[in-house]
C-alpha cells in the first residue's frame, strides 16, 4: 500500500496523516477512537467464504468465472478473485476497462456495448490485454471494426429480451448479426452472451437462457463460430440456472467456455440478495455471508417510536431496499441484538429509525446495519476498514469509481 489514511477517508478519524500501512499495523479496533460514524466496514473471513463459495461452485459445474468488478471497483477484491480462480474481470464501461488496465488486470470481459472510436481505438491497439466486447446492431459491428489497425478485436453477439436494455431481440437477430460480424475481417465472432438478471423470476430466467443457448447452436449450424466458442450470462440472482442451462459441451464439433459473471456474491447483502440468491433454491450447493455493515450513532430520539440516525442517502444504498439493523451497541460497550428496529425512509445524512414499544435505544448508542444492494454501497466509500469477527481492523479496501 502507498496510499495514505486521512481527512479525505470518510468514516475514519486521522487529524494527522498515516500510511495504510501503518493504519492496518496498528490493530485499531473499530470502537477505539480510530473511526467516527457513520462507516461502513468488511468482515473479511465472510468475503472470503463467499469468494470460496463461488469459486467451488464454478469448479464443480464447469464454469469459467469472471466476475463483475463493477460491484467494488476494489483491486484488492479482484486479486483475491483472481487467485480463487476467476478467469477474468467484468466491467460495465470503457472507464472501468482503463481502471483494470491499470490494476494490472490482462483479461477483460466488458458486458456492455461500446461504441465510443476513442475507447475502442485504445482497446485495439493494447498489447498484453485481452478484452472480449458486446455487439449488438450494425453500428457496433461498424464502430468496432474501425477502431483495429492490426489484431482483430473478439467479439460477442448480445442476446436481450423484449423491455430489457441492451441485446438483439431474437435469436434471428443474433444470427443476423453473427453474419456481419463473420464478414468483417477486423472482428472474430467469439460467441454469445446475455444477462437474465432482469427477469422477474426463475421460469423467465430459465425460458430466456433457453433461448441463449438455441442462439448459440444456431450459429454453430451456419458455420459462423470459430472451434473455441465462449457463452456467457449470469448475475447474482439465477446462476443456479446458467449452470444448468450453459455448462459443459452441448455444441458439436466445438469447445465450449461457458463464463459467468455474478458480482455481488462477494460480500452478499442483507436484502435483495439475501432474498434472491440462488443457493435458497439448492442450499445444498452452499451458502453466502452478508459482509458489510454500516455503523451509524443515534443522534435524536426526540418522540416516541422514533429515534434519528446519523446515516443516510450519501452513506448507504436505497435503492433495492433500505438498511436492515442488525445490533445495537450501548453506551457501556454491551453488544444486543437490534429488534424492534426498522429504517423507514433516508435523508442525505439521516435515517429515521422506528423503535417498537418497549425497545430500548438512546442518543449516542451505535447501530450496526446490514445493506441492501452491495453495487450501490461500495460506490459511497473510497476506503473501507476490514475487520474480523472481534472488529479489530486486519486490512483497507480501497475503491476506484
Amino acid at each position: 500500500m502507498t496510499d495514505v489514511v486521512d481527512w479525505r477517508a470518510k468514516g475514519f478519524w486521522a487529524p494527522e496523516a498515516v500510511t495504510e500501512d501503518e493504519f492496518v499495523a496498528a490493530k485499531h479496533h473499530l470502537f477505539d477512537g480510530a473511526f467516527t460514524w457513520p462507516v461502513m466496514v468488511a468482515n473479511g473471513p465472510a468475503i472470503a467464504r463467499n469468494i470460496d463459495t463461488m469459486a467451488g461452485f464454478c469448479a464443480r459445474h464447469g464454469l469459467e468465472f469472471a466476475p463483475h468488478g463493477k460491484t467494488t471497483m476494489a483491486p484488492s477484491l479482484f486479486a483475491a478473485q483472481l487467485e480463487a480462480g476467476a478467469a477474468a474481470i467484468t466491467v460495465a464501461t470503457a472507464n472501468q476497462v482503463l481502471a483494470c488496465r491499470a490494476f494490472g488486470i490482462t483479461r477483460v470481459l466488458l458486458a456492455n456495448e461500446l461504441l465510443d472510436p476513442v475507447a475502442l481505438r485504445w482497446i485495439a491497439a493494447a498489447e498484453g490485454f485481452e478484452v472480449l466486447l458486446y455487439v449488438d446492431s450494425l453500428a457496433g459491428v461498424q464502430a468496432a471494426a474501425e477502431a483495429v489497425t492490426t489484431t482483430p478485436l473478439r467479439v460477442l453477439v448480445e442476446l436481450g429480451f423484449p423491455g430489457g436494455r441492451t441485446g438483439c431481440r431474437t435469436v434471428a437477430e443474433v444470427v443476423d448479426l453473427g453474419r456481419a460480424v463473420a464478414a468483417e475481417p477486423r472482428l472474430v465472432l467469439a460467441g454469445v452472451a446475455g444477462y437474465e438478471g432482469g427477469l422477474p423470476g426463475a421460469p423467465s430466467a430459465g425460458w430466456y437462457l433457453d433461448e441463449l443457448r438455441t442462439a448459440v447452436l444456431d450459429l454453430a449450424a451456419a458455420g459462423l463460430l470459430p472451434e473455441e466458442v465462449v457463452v456467457t450470462a449470469g448475475g447474482s440472482k439465477y446462476f443456479d440456472l446458467v449452470a444448468d442451462r450453459l455448462a459443459g459441451q452441448w455444441v458439436p464439433g466445438h469447445r465450449l467456455r461457458a463464463v459467468l459473471r455474478s458480482g455481488a456474491y462477494v460480500t452478499h447483502d442483507d436484502g435483495v440478495y439475501r432474498e434472491a440468491t440462488p443457493f435458497r433454491r439448492v442450499p445444498g450447493e452452499g451458502a453466502l455471508d452478508a459482509a458489510l455493515e454500516v455503523w451509524a450513532q443515534v443522534l435524536s430520539a426526540p418522540e416516541d417510536g422514533l429515534a434519528i440516525v446519523g446515516m443516510g442517502k450519501r452513506e448507504v444504498p436505497y435503492d433495492e431496499g433500505l438498511p436492515v439493523p442488525r445490533s445495537v451497541r450501548g453506551g457501556d460497550g454491551a453488544m444486543r441484538p437490534a429488534g424492534g428496529l426498522r429504517v423507514t425512509a433516508t435523508n442525505d445524512h439521516h435515517a429515521y429509525l422506528e423503535v417498537a414499544p418497549g425497545t430500548q435505544l438512546e442518543p449516542g448508542d451505535l447501530v450496526a446495519f446490514g445493506i441492501s444492494h452491495p453495487c450501490t454501497a461500495f460506490d459511497k466509500w473510497r476506503l473501507i476498514p476490514v475487520v474480523d469477527d472481534d472488529y479489530t481492523v486486519t486490512d483497507l479496501i480501497r475503491t476506484h469509481f
